[in-house]
This record gives structure tokens, sequence and C-alpha cells, in this order.
């Protein structure tokens, strides 16, 4: 019995506003991105030997293939709910030049897969500048937060989580992706090991929702949290449901908040 194909399922190559409080990153980065399919039995990566990016005027980099932590902001993330691997790299070189960008994925067996897209900067400078332009609004508005912590006594199932939107401050349709994690600091907040992950992409997948995420402005967390728990959370802001079609993710600053 051989090995099962590696296959891509979406790949993103994209600008991204890294908003991140006291971050050593600059705010203009982006990212290359690939999530895979499934490959039941094995261990993913096992069966990688690189992944790489290529894209305009020579433009190359290389995705680690090691678990991804906050230093190196380079390597894989496993989804425990469709039991997948994906792979990023945040790279803190500015915002990419316009252009096709196309991840290859080459296996250990010598099998290659690769994916592509075209990044265009409009929608980009477009989102960022209603998003600085309406930045204090967007930011105080977090609930729960350091500011707007839970009441004492408050459930602790079916927390919900709100915010503004951009549709709310400057009219401009985007879409929302949220994480939550226990964590008190940014460096803290661990991306494989979410207790909730509001997936828009599979959303948009599965439930053929076209508007998954659209102008969300809020996430209810149907499971229990813990109590006397520090939580973080991040949204995401991006142009996109699809990544494949995605030109811009904002990385709006992680809020805190405590449970009684």
């Amino acid at each position: 019995m051989g090995n099962p194909e590696v296959t891509i399922f979406d790949i993103m190559a994209c600008n991204v506003y890294w908003d991140f409080e006291k971050s050593p990153m600059p705010k203009e980065t982006h990212k290359v991105l690939v999530a895979l399919k499934p490959t039941p039995g094995f261990f993913t990566p096992d069966l990688i030997e690189s992944i790489t990016a290529y894209g305009p005027n020579g433009y190359e980099s290389r995705i680690a293939n090691e678990k991804f932590d906050n230093i190196k902001k380079n390597g894989w993330f496993y989804d425990p709910w469709i039991t997948n691997y994906w792979y990023m790299y945040n790279l803190p070189n500015g915002f990419m030049k316009e252009g096709e960008y196309t991840i290859e994925v080459l296996t250990r067996d010598g099998k290659k897969d690769k994916k592509s897209r075209i990044q265009k900067n409009a929608p980009s400078d477009a989102a960022v500048s209603a998003y600085l332009k309406n930045y204090e609004r967007i930011f105080n508005s977090f609930s729960p937060s350091k500011a707007k912590p839970l009441p004492a006594g408050s459930p602790l199932q079916n927390v919900r989580f709100n915010w503004t939107t951009l549709k709310d401050a400057a009219g401009l349709d985007a879409f929302y992706v949220f994480r939550l994690a226990e964590a008190s600091t940014p460096m803290e907040f661990n991306g494989n090991n979410l207790a909730h992950f509001d997936n828009i992409y599979l959303q948009r997948l599965i439930k053929k929702d076209q508007t998954a995420g659209l102008n969300r402005n809020e996430v209810v967390v149907e499971k229990e949290l813990k109590r006397g728990t520090s939580y973080g959370y991040f949204v995401e802001i991006t142009d996109s449901n699809v990544g494949g079609e995605a030109n811009i993710c904002i990385f709006q600053p992680h809020q805190f908040f405590k449970t009684a």
C-alpha cells in the first residue's frame, strides 16, 4: 500500500496588514498559505519534501515543514474539525507586487501539486484605508475585552462576541474570521490549540453559503468556557471567503478577557 496523494485544497498569497499589539512585525506584510486535503491514516508532514511559493520578478519563498510557532511564523497547523493540515508563512518584507503567485507542493515520492492565484492590490488598499480611518471606533467596539470584561456571574456557555465592521463604519463589504484560544498575551495565542474557530471557508464549502462571514459582526461560542481562565481572540478581516480569491487580510489586535 503506497502513500496517499497529497492534494492542494486551496491557497492564499495575499497582503496582510499586521496590527497585533507590540509585535516586532511591521504593519505591511504578506503571507503564503496552502491548505491540503486530509490524508487519513497518515501524518501529512511526513509525506512532504518541500512547499515553495513563486511570484512576479523572481519572487520565491519556502514554507517550513514544521509546526508553526509565533517566533518563526512559518510552518503547519492542524485543523481537528476537518482533520487536515495547512501551512502558512508570514513574511515581514512588505505588501506583495501585483501578479500571479503559485504555490507548489513536492512530496517525498517525487509527486507535485500546484495552484495559482492573481494578486490585486486595489481591494487591499481600499480595505486598509477604511480600517485606518475608522480605527478607534472599530478597536473600541470589541466585547468582551479588557475594557469591557464579562460581567461577574455571566454564563460561560453561548458567550457572545461582537464588534464593529467596515460595513458599519465605512460602508465597505468584508468577511470576518474569528479565532479564540486560552491566552493572556499575543505570544501565548496558539493557532494549533483553538477553543473556537469560526471557519467561514468551510462554511462556504460545506453549506454552499456564498455569504459566509460577510459583514459578520458577532459570533456566539456554544461550547462552555472554563472558569478562572484567560482567553484571547482576534478577528481577521478579509475580502473573500475563498482563500484563493483573497487580496488582503487585516489581523486586528487581540482582545483579552478572563472568566470568573
